[in-house]
């Protein structure tokens, strides 16, 4: 296992740990504004805040020839991010946040294998195997038992 390797995973479980706590933070500032729109408004603004002044830092800003060269696709990922914030400030207040984050990744691991079996997006395509959808299935299974 190389060292990149271990610092992506351990990347991706801290950040998942944070996703978890986002959760119910972001439920509760819902709860003191009385409406999940603004709060997750509020959550986004607080991140630019504190990404911009990095970005600005570490790369700079980009040149023009650099912006219109970005496909239209790559202009979206934050609208997602704020559907998925909108959605868990809605969603953990009803389901809990096991059944939240569970569903939620239920929902990357379904559109993951569609993505990876076309290539989506540029990326490699990767084989859609038997133990891929089960890993699916089990996560399936986890949300209907978190209910249970």
């Amino acid at each position: 296992m190389s060292a990149g390797f271990l610092m992506a995973l351990i990347g991706m479980i801290v950040g998942g740990a944070f996703i978890a706590m986002q959760a119910p933070i972001n439920a509760r500032l819902a709860a003191a504004l009385g409406d999940g729109l603004p709060a997750a408004a509020i959550s986004f603004a607080v991140g630019l805040v504190v990404l911009v002044p990095l970005a600005l830092l570490r790369s700079g800003l980009p040149g023009a020839a650099q912006i219109a060269s970005i496909p239209w696709w790559a202009w979206i990922g934050g609208v997602l991010g704020a559907f998925y914030v909108w959605m868990v400030i809605l969603s953990v207040p009803v389901l809990g946040v096991v059944t939240s984050m569970a569903a939620m990744i239920l929902g990357q691991l379904v559109a993951a294998l569609l993505l990876d079996a076309v290539g989506a997006f540029g990326l490699p395509v990767q084989e859609v195997t038997w133990q891929r959808v089960l890993a699916v299935v089990l996560v399936a299974a986890g949300v209907i038992l978190s209910r249970l």
